[in-house]
């Protein structure tokens, strides 16, 4: 029996979440934000947040992701690509 069977979403679920997130949000050009405050919204930490941007910024295809500035948090710039 596996011990795998956890409740928790897999990193590969919340970045997918995240990712349909983005992209409705910038579907009309481009978004900033930071990541506390959308973590309600996707359900993660800010912490989860930062590190899915970053691979999100190496990754996605349809998504230009760029790290805009960090200012007692990083401010991240998503627009459609």
């Amino acid at each position: 029996m596996s011990m795998s069977t956890t409740a928790q979403p897999s990193t590969e679920h919340k970045e997918q979440r995240l990712k349909a997130y983005l992209r409705e949000r910038a579907e009309d050009g481009e978004l900033y934000f930071k990541g506390k405050f959308i973590a309600d919204d996707v359900g993660m930490s800010p912490k989860e947040i930062g590190a899915l941007m970053v691979k999100l910024s190496e990754s996605a295809t349809d998504l230009e992701v760029e790290k805009w500035s960090y200012t007692s948090a990083t401010t991240w710039r998503v627009e459609p690509a």
